[in-house]
């Protein structure tokens, strides 16, 4: 892929942020016919469907470019249980340990 888009997926009624993805040209045009959040996926090299395995899809409501137009914000409503693959709603629950600032 020439030029992949950091994607954040985000709950359009919470604003709760789920994860983090990658989004190239054709997979915003599958996203777009569709209506689910489809990726590219860097470890596989290639178009991927949030939920085509786990039944748990991304059904887009709002799409938006930051201010720079290079970075997504995808509003999405979750049709299933989780969205990340360790069972957890959100991919993003580890917290992280910075050293203490002065």
């Amino acid at each position: 892929m020439k030029k992949l888009i950091p994607t954040i997926i985000q709950d359009y009624k919470s604003k709760a942020v789920y994860m983090l993805g990658y989004s190239s040209v054709k997979s915003l045009e599958k996203t777009k016919i569709t209506g689910y959040v489809w990726f590219w996926s860097r470890s596989r090299k290639k178009l991927w469907m949030k939920g085509e395995e786990s039944g748990n899809k991304l059904k887009v409501i709002n799409i938006y470019f930051d201010c720079d137009k290079d970075a997504l914000l995808i509003q999405v409503r979750l049709e299933g249980k989780n969205v990340c693959h360790t069972g957890n709603l959100s991919c993003f629950f580890t917290p992280a340990s910075f050293p203490r600032l002065p």
